[in-house]
C-alpha cells in the first residue's frame, strides 16, 4: 500500500493521480478500485452502462450472469448493494458494488477518492456516449447515402445486372459482403431464383436466370429464411440449429459467420438477401443485422421498380408497334368510312324521296342524281314489272343514245335476265356474246342496246319478290364498270326499291283514304243517330248508378259528388256556406230483427219520402247505406239553417207509419256538420258529421248535434295521451310512490300503500287522476297497472324487510280473468318479495262484480299469505251486508269521513265511522282511517278507538328512497 509522507496512511496524491490519468471508462473503474483498497475499503466491483449493456470491472467479479440490459434492471432485480457513482435521467449510470458494511462507515481519504472517482467517471462516460452517439450518425449518414444510391440505381438506364452489382457494391460500403446473394421468391409456383450470386468460394452456384422448385432446396438456409419469415445470424452451425435445419448433404461451403434477411411487403416475404465470411474475425453484430434487415426493404423497392421500369419499356415497345399497325388500319378505315359515310349520306337522300310530296318524275330525277354521285350514270334507267308480270315499263330512262324507255311487253332482254338471276348483273361485250349464244339474251335491234359497250344491272327486291331493275350502262370504251360499281349499285338497289315500293304504297294510300272519306262520312250519320239512342241508355245507366233502388234517393256517390263541388265553391267563396246532416233511424234493427227485412224496407222508404218533405231544391237527400241518410243543405245561413231543418225532420218523424197490422213511430238521430276552410276533403267532413251523429246517439236518440270542435281536439288529445303513455311503459316513467301507514296513538309507520305516478318528461310529476282515466279507456290500465307492482316488489323490499306491510290497488279488471292469484304470486316469486308482507286493496263494486269468483280468488291469495283491504269503505251501496262474504283482513275508511271530524258537527261521520270500527272488531279485522290530515282529526279517530291511520298528517306519497333515508 502506498504510505503518505509520514508513512502513517494512503498516498492520497498518488491515488488521485492514478485515477485522473485513466483515459478509458475500465481504466478509470480499476484505478477507483485500487485506490479505494489502498484507503481501506475493499469493494467488489464497478459497474457502468455501456450502450444497451452493462459492463463490469473486474469482469472476472462474482455477479448475478447474464447481466440485465440495464443497471436499474439489474439493481432492481438483484437487490444489489451499492454506491451511484453517476445517474441521468434514466436512472443509475454507473455504481459501485460492496458489502454494505463496508459502504456504512467511509473514511474521508476514501471519500476523496470516491468523489475525484466519481467526477473522473462521468467525464469518461459522457465521452463514451458522445462517441457512441457520432459513430451511430455516422452510420446513419452511410445508410442514407446507401439508400439514396439505391434510389439512383432503380431510376438510372443501367440494366438489371449493373443494377445489381451497384447494388452489391453499396451493401459493401456498409458491412463485409465480399460474399453477397439476393434469392426472389415466387409464391404461386413455389421457386426461388437467385438473380444475384457473388462468392469467392463458389462463385457459379446458382445460374440466375435459372428458377429452381422449393422440394429442391430443403436444406437451404434461404428457402427457411423465407419460409420463417425470420433474420438469422452466426455461424453455419448455429444458423441451422436457429432455422431448425438438420443438415444433410452441406450446399455450398460452410461459412464462418452467415447473416440473412428476408426481404418483405407487407406481410407477404418476396425474397431473401445474405451476406457471409470464410475468414475468422470477420464476422457481423447484431447492427449489421439491423441495417441489412432495413435495406432488405429498399433492394426489394428497387428491384420492383428496375422490374416494373424494364417491363414498361416493353409494353412502350409493344405498343408502339401495335400503334404503328392500328395507325395503318385506322387510316384504312377512314377512307373506307369516307366511302361509307357519302354512301350512307346517300342512301338517306334516297330514303327521303319516298316520304316527299314532289311529282313521280322529279321523284325519278331526284333518283339519277343520288346514284350519280356513286357511279358514272349517264345512261341510267329504272324498269318495273306490272302486276300481272306481262310487260315492263320505264317510269324513267335518260340515254344518250335517245334509246328505251318505251313500255314493251316482258322478253329475254338483259333486264328480264337480271330479274329472273334475282342478282346484279356485269355485263361487257364478251359476256353478252356468251349470253345470246347459250340462249339466256336475245337483243332486239330495234332496242339499239347493240352498240353497249358496258352494261350493269340490279335488280329491285320488293315484299312479293323482283318488282323490276335499276341499270347503268356505257358506250365508250372509255368508261367501263367493276365489281366496287356493281357493289355500289346493289346496296344502292335495296333503297331503291324500298323508296319506289313506299311511293307506291302512299299512292294506293291516298286512293284508299279517298274512298273511305266517302264511307266515314256515311258512316257518321249512322253514329250520330247511335249515340243519341246510347245517351238515352246512359243517362238512365248514371241514374241508377247514382240513385238508391230501394227509395230512389241519390246514393253516396252521387252525394260525395255534389259535396266536393260545394267544397269546392266554398274554397273559392267562403261565404257560400253549406252544411251536411248525418241521419240514423233509431232502433232500426228493432223493427228489422222484429218484423222482417220487408218491414225494414217500407219503413226506409217512408224516412225518405218525409225527409224530401223536408229539404227543397238545391238541397241533396242521400241513403248512405242501411238506415244511414245524408241531407246536403247549401242556402241559408249555416248552422241556423241546419238546426232549422233537423228540427223539421225531428217533427216530421212523428208521425205514426202504418208497418203490416202494426203502427210504428220513428225517430232518427242526427249530427250535423257545417262546412269549414280546414276541411280539406269531403272524408274530413263526413268524419265531423259521423262524430256528431255519435254523440246524438250516445246522448239518448231523437235528437240532433252539432259538431263542436272542442270535442274532436279532446279525441285527439286522449290519443296523443295514450301514447305517450304508451312510451312511458317502454321508457320507465311510470314509477311507484309510497304513503305511509301509522300507528295513530304513537306515529309509529306499520306499512305503505303504493300509489302511481307519471314522471312525464314535459309536464312534470302526474297524480293518477292525470292519466289512469285515460289507461282505463284505451285498455293500457293493466299494463300500467303490472309495470308498477313490479316496481313497487322491488322499491318497496327495503321498506318492510323489518316488519309492516306493502298495499297494492287493483281493479275489477284484473277480476275478470281467473288467474289473477297465480300471475301476482308468479310476480313475487320473480322479485323475491314475501306474500306474508302484501296486502291488495280493491273497491267495494269489484266485490260485487262476479262475487263468488272474486271470493274464490281471494281465499287463494290469502292461502298464500296475502292479505286484502277493502279499500273507501263506506260509500258502496252493500258493505255492511256483503263484507263478512269475503276473506278480507283489513277495512280502510274513506277520506270523506275522516274529513268531517274536525267541523263543527260531524255527528254523521262519527256515527259512520263508529259503526265501521264496531265491524272491524267484531269480524277481527284492522281499520285504517284515509285521509287524516290534522291532529284534531288523529284525536278524534284515538278517541273512538281507531287504531291505524294515513293521510297527509303523516307523510305525503314519496319515492321509496325518501323513506329508507
Amino acid at each position: 500500500m502506498a504510505k503518505d509522507r509520514d508513512g502513517t496512511g494512503p498516498d492520497l496524491a498518488a491515488c488521485a493521480l492514478q485515477v485522473l490519468a485513466a483515459t478509458t471508462v475500465p481504466a478509470a473503474a480499476s484505478a477507483i478500485l485500487s485506490s479505494l483498497a489502498e484507503c481501506g475499503l475493499h469493494a467488489d466491483a464497478v459497474l457502468w452502462q455501456t450502450g444497451d449493456h452493462v459492463a463490469c470491472e473486474p469482469t472476472t467479479a462474482e455477479l448475478p450472469l447474464p447481466l440485465p440490459s440495464t443497471l436499474a434492471a439489474l439493481l432492481q432485480a438483484q437487490g444489489v448493494s451499492c454506491h451511484v457513482l453517476h445517474s441521468d435521467a434514466d436512472g443509475p449510470q454507473a455504481v459501485l458494488v460492496a458489502a454494505p458494511d463496508s459502504l456504512s462507515q467511509i473514511s474521508p481519504a476514501a471519500a476523496g477518492v470516491l468523489r475525484l472517482g466519481t467526477q473522473r467517471l462521468a467525464e469518461l462516460l459522457t465521452l463514451q456516449n458522445l462517441q457512441a452517439s457520432v459513430q451511430h450518425l455516422e452510420q446513419s449518414r452511410q445508410l442514407q447515402q446507401a439508400l439514396f444510391a439505391m434510389a439512383d440505381l432503380a431510376s438510372s438506364d443501367q440494366d438489371m445486372d449493373s443494377m445489381l452489382r451497384g447494388l452489391h457494391d453499396i451493401i459493401g460500403r456498409l458491412m463485409y459482403a465480399r460474399n453477397f446473394f439476393i434469392a426472389l421468391y415466387e409464391p404461386q409456383r413455389d421457386s426461388l431464383r437467385f438473380i444475384y450470386f457473388a462468392d469467392e468460394v463458389d462463385e457459379g452456384m446458382y445460374d440466375p436466370e435459372q428458377e429452381i422448385p422449393a422440394s429442391e432446396l430443403k436444406e437451404s438456409f434461404t428457402l427457411a429464411i423465407i419460409r420463417q419469415a425470420r433474420s438469422v445470424r452466426g455461424p453455419a452451425w448455429e444458423v441451422a440449429r436457429q432455422l431448425g435445419i438438420v443438415r444433410g448433404p452441406v450446399m455450398g461451403t460452410p461459412s464462418v459467420d452467415f447473416m440473412g434477411v428476408p426481404m418483405r411487403r407487407g406481410a407477404e416475404v418476396l425474397g431473401a438477401i445474405a451476406v457471409q465470411s470464410y475468414r475468422e474475425g470477420l464476422g457481423y453484430t447484431e447492427s449489421d443485422s439491423a441495417v441489412l434487415g432495413f435495406v432488405a426493404e429498399h433492394v426489394l423497392t428497387a428491384l420492383e421498380r428496375k422490374h416494373g421500369r424494364q417491363a414498361l419499356e416493353r409494353r412502350v415497345q409493344e405498343r408502339t408497334r401495335e400503334l404503328a399497325q392500328a395507325n395503318e388500319q385506322l387510316q384504312a378505315q377512314v377512307a373506307e368510312r369516307e366511302r361509307a359515310a357519302h354512301l350512307q349520306a346517300t342512301l338517306y337522300r334516297i330514303a327521303a324521296l319516298a316520304n316527299g310530296q314532289e311529282s313521280d318524275d322529279q321523284f325519278y330525277r331526284s333518283l339519277h342524281a343520288a346514284v350519280g354521285e356513286l357511279i358514272n350514270a349517264e345512261n341510267f334507267y329504272i324498269a318495273l314489272v306490272s302486276e300481272d308480270g306481262s310487260t315492263l315499263h320505264f317510269p324513267y330512262c335518260v340515254d344518250v343514245a335517245g334509246e328505251g324507255g318505251k313500255t314493251r311487253p316482258m322478253a329475254r332482254g338483259l333486264s328480264e335476265y337480271v330479274m329472273r338471276q334475282g342478282q346484279t348483273q356485269l355485263v361487257d361485250t364478251g359476256r353478252l356474246e356468251q349470253l345470246r349464244a347459250s340462249g339466256e339474251v336475245a337483243i332486239q335491234s330495234q332496242t339499239g342496246t347493240t352498240a353497249t359497250v358496258c352494261w350493269l344491272g340490279a335488280p329491285l327486291l320488293g315484299a312479293q319478290g323482283v318488282m323490276g331493275v335499276v341499270t347503268v350502262q356505257s358506250y365508250r370504251p372509255d368508261l367501263m364498270f367493276g365489281e366496287q360499281d356493281a357493289a355500289l349499285l346493289t346496296f344502292v338497289s335495296h333503297q331503291i326499291a324500298t323508296s319506289v315500293q313506299r311511293r307506291q304504297q302512299a299512292e294506293a294510300l291516298h286512293a284508299l283514304n279517298s274512298e273511305l272519306e266517302q264511307r266515314v262520312q256515311q258512316r257518321t250519320q249512322e253514329l250520330r243517330q247511335e249515340i243519341a239512342m246510347r245517351e238515352q241508355v246512359e243517362a238512365r245507366l248514371q241514374h241508377e248508378v247514382m240513385h238508391d233502388p230501394l227509395t230512389g234517393l241519390p246514393n253516396r256517390v252521387y252525394l260525395r259528388d255534389r259535396l266536393e263541388r260545394a267544397l269546392a265553391t266554398h274554397r273559392r267563396d267562403p261565404q257560400r256556406g253549406f252544411a251536411l246532416l248525418y241521419l240514423d233511424v233509431d232502433r232500426f234493427k228493432l223493427f228489422n230483427d222484429s218484423l222482417g227485412h220487408q218491414a225494414g224496407d217500407i219503413v226506409l222508404r217512408e224516412v225518405a219520402r218525409r225527409l224530401l218533405q223536408c229539404v227543397r231544391t238545391p238541397d241533396v237527400a242521400a241513403r248512405l247505406s242501411g238506415d244511414e241518410f245524408a241531407i246536403l243543405l247549401e242556402d241559408g245561413p249555416q248552422p241556423a239553417t241546419a238546426c232549422k231543418i233537423a228540427q223539421r225532420i225531428q217533427t216530421c218523424m212523428q208521425e205514426m207509419v202504418q208497418v203490416g197490422d202494426r203502427a210504428l213511430r220513428l225517430s232518427v238521430s242526427i249530427g250535423i256538420a257545417v262546412g269549414r276552410t280546414h276541411h280539406k276533403t269531403i272524408d274530413e267532413l263526413l268524419h265531423d258529421a259521423d262524430v256528431a251523429l255519435y254523440r246524438a246517439k250516445e246522448g239518448g236518440r231523437q235528437r240532433f248535434v252539432l259538431f263542436d270542435d272542442r270535442e274532436q281536439r279532446a279525441a285527439m288529445d286522449v290519443l296523443q295521451v295514450e301514447q305517450e303513455l304508451r312510451d312511458a311503459l317502454q321508457t320507465a316513467q311510470i314509477v311507484p310512490h309510497f304513503q305511509p301507514i301509522v300507528r295513530l296513538a304513537d306515529g309509529q309507520v306499520v306499512g305503505y300503500e303504493t300509489l302511481v305516478r307519471w314522471q312525464h318528461p314535459v309536464r312534470g310529476l302526474l297524480a293518477p287522476g292525470d292519466f289512469l282515466p285515460i289507461a282505463e279507456q284505451t285498455g293500457l290500465i293493466e299494463s300500467v297497472d303490472w309495470h308498477l307492482y313490479g316496481l313497487a316488489c322491488e322499491a318497496g323490499a327495503p321498506l318492510v324487510h323489518e316488519g309492516g306491510f306493502l298495499t297494492l290497488n287493483v281493479s275489477a279488471r284484473h277480476f275478470a280473468n281467473g288467474d289473477f292469484d297465480r300471475s301476482l304470486l308468479a310476480l313475487l316469486r320473480r322479485t323475491g318479495f314475501d306474500p306474508a308482507r302484501l296486502h291488495i286493496e280493491v273497491t267495494e263494486s269489484t266485490l260485487l262484480g262476479d262475487p263468488a269468483a272474486v271470493a274464490a280468488i281471494l281465499q287463494r291469495l290469502k292461502d298464500a299469505g296475502v292479505g286484502t283491504a277493502l279499500d273507501d269503505f263506506g260509500t258502496g251501496y252493500s258493505s255492511l251486508g256483503h263484507v263478512h262474504r269475503f276473506p278480507l283482513s283489513m277495512i280502510k275508511i274513506d277520506r270523506s269521513f275522516t274529513g268531517e271530524l274536525d267541523k263543527a258537527q260531524p255527528s254523521r261521520s262519527v256515527a259512520i265511522i263508529d259503526a265501521v270500527l264496531s265491524l272491524g272488531r267484531a269480524l277481527n279485522l284492522d281499520v285504517v282511517a284515509e285521509g287524516v290530515e290534522t291532529d284534531a282529526q288523529r284525536q278524534v279517530l284515538l278517541a273512538m278507538g281507531c287504531v291505524y291511520g294515513q293521510g297527509y298528517h303523516f307523510g305525503r306519497p314519496a319515492p321509496a328512497a325518501h323513506w329508507v333515508s
